[in-house]
């Protein structure tokens, strides 16, 4: 059975609370038609369960973009949480998305806790 809504994008963050101010008022600005949001924690860090996501939404919502965002201080991540760390992450689950998903645009960032979000 195909859906028919359909939004612009999924968006993958952390769970973390102490980041949905600033992700609010980023989603706000950048994305305009619409996205699914997937909040677990540590990110892009459980890749398997964002695999089964980004499939999801691209078959019922029909997205176009993906945006794959860990963060600053990552509970989640405990010890590793460099950003050294979350790059590497990051930019290989794009690798594996885009694999799997030629088409889409993916969009890998990190996040501070001061709100500011660097693209990787």
């Amino acid at each position: 059975m195909k859906s028919s809504h359909s939004c612009q994008a999924i968006v993958v963050i952390c769970m973390d609370f102490r980041l949905r101010s600033a992700i609010r008022k980023w989603t706000d600005k950048t994305i305009k038609g619409g996205f699914d949001k997937v909040a677990i924690a540590g990110g892009v860090k459980n890749l398997p369960f964002v695999l089964d996501q980004v499939e999801l939404s691209y078959k019922l919502h029909h997205i176009t973009e993906v945006y794959l965002i860990n963060h600053e201080d990552c509970g989640a991540y405990g010890a590793e949480s460099t950003l050294e760390k979350h790059q590497k992450d990051l930019k290989f689950a794009k690798k594996i998305i885009k694999e799997k998903f030629p088409h889409l645009k993916i969009i890998t960032l990190y996040q501070n806790l001061n709100g500011q979000f660097l693209k990787v």
